[in-house]
């Protein structure tokens, strides 16, 4: 890694880390995750990443096509495209729902597989908010509605999405790789995660944890996770599948809700996506892709294969 990277990548993360900061200053001034203006915040943070990228692409990078270098054009080849595309929608979906059957053989998730009796609560919940006494449809089919609903909130997560992914495995990922593939994937992680620290410290995704546990579990998380998406955007090389991968991973994540145990408390520090039983599943397939060489990027991979051909 030269001089001129080691610059970008610092400016980078000084307005990406800056601008996530200031942007979270009215929570830490206020009412916290409580104010009225929390998800729009939150909302608004996500697009610091691409704000960071574009500012450093265009006034220090300068390349000859920035739009290949971010990972956005082109989008071919189309049945290559397509197919890490699909594996963006569904890989992150089932490994956020495989952790919850994990979790509860390990004692670690209060589930409730088959009457969803905290998903029932709730609804009753927001019945009663409604002024509404009874809800006619069978708690079932509400759940199957929830399931089916992901792949919608992922296309309407899909733009804030991408205003991280742009910068995390869009930019920084490619910059990184020249460190090696197991640094990268651990270095990215860690910025990934510590990104969120003006959220996380305030109780968001680890609320009761302390502040020093819950962002050294967002990091562990975002480390393992973030492996799966640069997995997705090395392979494709392009930035929508990890894009799309980040959608469909928010669309899901408040799927532990819907098979809990009616009143019980979930620690998200051992228990679903967000804890240390959820990354079990995930672990093993980023040791299994990092073995069978998923992470070298396609065109490279595919120059390896015909030297060794030709080698043979």
């Amino acid at each position: 890694m030269n001089r001129r990277d080691i610059r970008s990548i610092a400016v980078f993360l000084i307005l990406a880390f800056g601008l996530s900061w200031l942007i979270a200053l009215p929570l830490w001034l206020g009412e916290g995750l409580l104010s009225p203006w929390f998800p729009l915040i939150s909302l608004a943070m996500m697009f610091t990443p691409a704000i960071a990228t574009l500012l450093v692409v265009f006034f220090i990078d300068k390349p000859s096509r920035s739009v290949r270098a971010l990972g956005i054009w082109p989008l071919k080849p189309v049945g290559r495209f397509i197919g890490y595309l699909a594996l963006g929608l569904i890989v992150p979906v089932a490994l956020v729902l495989i952790a919850l059957p994990i979790g509860a053989a390990l004692g670690l998730y209060p589930a409730d597989f088959e009457n969803f009796s905290g998903f029932q609560q709730l609804v009753d919940a927001q019945l009663a908010d409604a002024g509404v006494s009874d809800m006619a449809i069978p708690i079932g089919v509400l759940v199957a509605a929830q399931l089916a609903n992901i792949p919608i909130g992922a296309a309407i997560n899909l733009i804030p999405a991408l205003g991280e992914e742009l910068g995390w495995r869009g930019w920084l990922l490619p910059k990184l790789m020249k460190l090696g593939t197991i640094p990268a994937l651990l270095l990215s992680g860690v910025i990934w995660g510590l990104w969120h620290a003006p959220l996380i410290l305030l109780g968001y995704n680890y609320a009761g944890a302390p502040g020093w546990l819950a962002l050294i579990m967002m990091v562990g998380m975002c480390i393992i996770i973030g492996a799966v998406f640069a997995w997705l955007r090395l392979r494709s090389e392009s930035v929508w599948p990890a894009a799309l991968a980040h959608a469909a991973f928010n669309a899901a994540a408040g799927a532990h809700l819907v098979f809990a145990q009616a009143g019980a408390e979930i620690d998200t520090t051992q228990a679903t996506i967000l804890g240390w039983s959820g990354w079990i599943v995930p672990l093993i397939l980023v040791v299994v892709l990092l073995a069978t060489g998923q992470f070298t990027p396609a065109p490279q991979k595919r120059r390896l294969e015909e030297e060794s051909t030709h080698l043979q």
